[in-house]
């Protein structure tokens, strides 16, 4: 049996389904995400109709792995894949210092959450969109690739 605490924990994060809106309880969920990687390209800041004012820019990460038979004796190709992703800040203080200080090359930590969406480019077509919403940006290094 687990301790009481741990108990208490537990029936405070999954709750049973209940079809009765007088008990109803909202479940907890986390949606979080942590990259690290560097910045792609310059922020943008982006406003519609004068709310809601944005800082966007990409961050690529790297996954890379050694391909072959003897991956124990560290032989075989080494192989990368580099993924891109659009980070859009939206908190006042953060989107500025974004936008301010976030320069292509750098090497950034980005906490947030995953987003999904929809949008209608020029042509009329139904796009979907996923962005990373950023809620703190920590800079690992102040120049670009410390002018290799």
């Amino acid at each position: 049996m687990l301790p009481r605490p741990v108990l208490q924990v537990l029936q405070r994060l999954v709750r049973p389904i209940s079809t009765d809106t007088a008990t109803l309880v909202l479940e907890r969920s986390l949606n979080r995400v942590q990259l690290l990687g560097r910045v792609g390209q310059d922020p943008v800041m982006r406003q519609a109709d004068g709310k809601n004012p944005v800082t966007i820019f990409s961050l690529a990460t790297n996954e890379m792995w050694r391909s072959g038979e003897s991956e124990a004796f560290q032989s075989g190709d080494i192989s990368q894949k580099t993924t891109w992703h659009r980070v859009s800040v939206f908190r006042p203080g953060l989107r500025d210092v974004a936008y301010q200080y976030v320069k292509r090359g750098a090497r950034i930590y980005v906490e947030g959450k995953i987003d999904y969406g929809e949008y209608t480019d020029k042509n009329n077509v139904k796009r979907q969109a996923t962005t990373i919403i950023a809620d703190n940006i920590i800079f690992l290094s102040d120049t670009v690739r410390e002018k290799a």
